[in-house]
Parts: C-alpha cells; sequence; structure tokens
C-alpha cells in the first residue's frame, strides 16, 4: 500500500504539470486530510471535512474526464468500469456522512468506511492504472491533460480555511458532495478554465493544502 510520502516523492520525480504526478500529490493530501478530520475537532473538523469533499470532487471529476477516457484506451475497458465503480461506491458513503453529526461515534465509523474505500481506489490506480498511462501516452500528452487539471483546480478551489467564511472558496467547498461534483464538472468543461467565477487565487499546483 502506498503512502502519502511515497506518493509526494514519485510526484517530485515528474514534471510540474504532468497529470499522473498531480494526481499522486492529490492521493497524498486525500490521506493527510482523512488522518486530519479524525484527529480533529469542533469547526475545524467541519473545515477538514470540507476540504475533503471539495478535492475529492475535483480529483474524480479530473479522472471521470480527463484521465479515465484515455484509461480506456490504454489500460481497457474493464479497468477503467472498476475505478469508475469503486468511485460510485464510495460516493454513496460519502453521501451517508454528509448527514452525520461530525461529533458522533457513527461518522467516525463511517469515515473509516470511506477511508478505506478511497485508499483501495487510489492504490488501484497507482499499480493498474497509472502505469498504463506513463507506458503508453508520452510526456507531451500527460502534460497537457494535466494542464486541464490545473485549470479546473483554479475555478473549483480545494482548501477553504476556517477563517474565510464568506469568502467564494469557502462557499464553493459547501453544500451536497453532488453539488461539488457538477461544479467542478463545470469548471473542467469551460474553455478557459473559469467555469467559476471570482473563486479566488489558484490552488498551488502540486501542493494541494
Amino acid at each position: 500500500m502506498s503512502n502519502a510520502a511515497q506518493e509526494r516523492a514519485e510526484a517530485a520525480l515528474l514534471p510540474e504539470d504532468d497529470i499522473i504526478g498531480i494526481l499522486l500529490s492529490q492521493h497524498a493530501r486525500i490521506r493527510e486530510l482523512f488522518a486530519e478530520v479524525h484527529q480533529s475537532q469542533s469547526d475545524v473538523k467541519r473545515a477538514k471535512f470540507d476540504e475533503l469533499r471539495a478535492l475529492l470532487a475535483v480529483h474524480e471529476v479530473a479522472e471521470e474526464m480527463i484521465l479515465r477516457p484515455v484509461a480506456k484506451k490504454e489500460a481497457g475497458e474493464k479497468e477503467a468500469a472498476a475505478r469508475n465503480e469503486e468511485e460510485a461506491e464510495a460516493n454513496k458513503v460519502l453521501a451517508e456522512l454528509e448527514k452525520m453529526d461530525l461529533a458522533g461515534s457513527q461518522f467516525e465509523l463511517k469515515l473509516a468506511e470511506l477511508e478505506k474505500a478511497v485508499r483501495k481506489h487510489a492504490d488501484h490506480e497507482e499499480r493498474d492504472e497509472f502505469p498504463h498511462l506513463r507506458a503508453r501516452c508520452s510526456s507531451e500528452q500527460l502534460q497537457k491533460m494535466g494542464k486541464r487539471l490545473l485549470m479546473a483546480e483554479k475555478a473549483a478551489p480545494t482548501h477553504p480555511h476556517p477563517t474565510s467564511a464568506g469568502s467564494p472558496a469557502a462557499q464553493w467547498a459547501v453544500g451536497p458532495f453532488a453539488s461539488l461534483v457538477d461544479r467542478a464538472r463545470d469548471a473542467l468543461a469551460a474553455p478557459s478554465g473559469k467555469g467559476l467565477t471570482d473563486t479566488g487565487p489558484a490552488s498551488p499546483g502540486r501542493e494541494v493544502r
């Protein structure tokens, strides 16, 4: 099983706008955010959970719209379908979490269930999907895909700060997860990468924090 340090180290070896490097960095941050949500309390816990949801939304949509169509050709339709199915199952668990009291024990149990599913999904991608893309896509292709993802990050910020209540970035990360996914999809589909307007400064491309 990979860990955040391994993923960051692997990402650091790739060009800054390589899509696999960006996704590896996102995997690392997602792993860290699960730990931070578990360990936090009150408003900080809510802010960390919102950050996790926002990052998962952008990450999922980037894979759906940028990575998976290519992976279907290079790694096979069965592989791509399996990853999509894993994401759909994780989304069901996340929808249940959104209805729970963050301070309750049931929330922690359900969060652990989501964490296990997301970790398994990331490990499958890194072991079974990413190597096919690296082997069969040119550096130019991978960087072109990465630039699309970075534009989506810019339009759909993933880091709402606890003190930024009322700011566009903080407002983007509230609401049901399904709504976040729709907004991230709109951001990625916009030709200029500005599917959402006035959303604050761009998220760092490699360090998603």
